[in-house]
């Protein structure tokens, strides 16, 4: 693992009911767990957790499956992958260290597992950040011809035989870089050292496998539980922020806020000047946004 680009932070690995998640953490304040998408790992809050720890206790996490978290075996219905479980594995991160509510920021994957957290675990979530998503369910609903060539990713990570596990794994870092390049127009450059850990630990077959387990889940098990939410009435009852890129399929294709308003209570939404690595590619105005939310709603 590098200690480059998160030198200030400390690291400890936490025991989830026999899951190992890859911990850091820095600073002082109201805590706020910062949770990565696909094909990072915590690294993708390099620019944004230093200035967060500033005001707040930062916990930084590798997700299930990803970085140098474990990568537990998976089963015929994806279960140790949906989203349910992985955002228990938060939750139980979060409690070990001390934090019994806490605000979540997840980016791609991440704020799909942070929208699952603030669903299971509501009096644990007092404010919750999603960058560049919307909820899974919504994107299925409403897949069309343009989604399928933006998302096609979708479609071959969730591909049964070991097929996307095989083509990955003759060149990870050939598809890790150019997935990046294909979805970054403008804004702050990749950092180097970034794109090199994420190969590194995508250079792992287990990650690949995870990670298309994670896919898999989210078109079989984790769509059951969000239908069964819908049915429920179940909703985001914590304060939500939706943050996007101008330049991404997302914030081209959908009314971004106005999707979120039909699965949370209360929506604030924006965008940002760049694509779709939000957290990377716009920094600074990601922090100020967060910052003001996380202010306005005491977390």
């Amino acid at each position: 693992m590098s200690d480059v680009l998160l030198a200030d932070f400390d690291h400890r690995t936490v025991n989830c009911d026999g899951v190992e998640i890859n911990t850091r953490t820095a600073g002082d304040g109201p805590p706020v767990l910062l949770l990565h998408g696909y094909p990072q790992t915590h690294m993708i809050w390099h620019h944004v957790a230093p200035r967060l720890a500033t005001t707040h206790t930062v916990v930084l996490t590798d997700l299930r499956g990803y970085g140098d978290s474990d990568k537990p075996p998976s089963d015929s219905e994806h279960a140790p992958y949906a989203k349910r479980a992985m955002a228990r594995d938060q939750l139980l991160v979060m409690r070990e260290l001390g934090f019994e509510r806490f605000a979540v920021v997840g980016h791609d994957r991440g704020g799909r597992v942070a929208h699952r957290l603030a669903l299971d675990h509501p009096q644990a979530v007092s404010a919750l950040a999603v960058l560049d998503i919307v909820p899974t369910r919504y994107a299925f609903q409403h897949a069309d011809a343009d989604f399928g060539r933006g998302y096609f990713h979708w479609f071959f990570l969730a591909a049964g035989n070991g097929i996307p596990e095989h083509l990955i794994g003759q060149d990870p870092e050939f598809w890790i870089r150019t997935r990046m390049a294909a979805r970054h127009q403008g804004g702050t450059p990749f950092s180097e050292e970034a794109q090199t850990e994420y190969v590194r630990c995508f250079s792992d077959p287990a990650a690949i496998h995870a990670s298309c387990e994670d896919y898999r889940a989210a078109a079989t098990i984790d769509l059951v539980h969000d239908e069964e939410d819908a049915a429920a009435g179940r909703r985001v009852t914590a304060p939500l922020l939706a943050l996007w890129g101008a330049r991404s399929f997302v914030g081209r294709h959908y009314d971004v806020a106005q999707v979120w308003r039909e699965y949370a209570d209360a929506v604030a939404g924006q965008a940002l000047p760049c694509d779709h690595y939000v957290p990377e590619e716009a920094p600074t105005q990601t922090v100020r946004h967060l910052r003001q939310f996380l202010s306005e709603h005491g977390a």
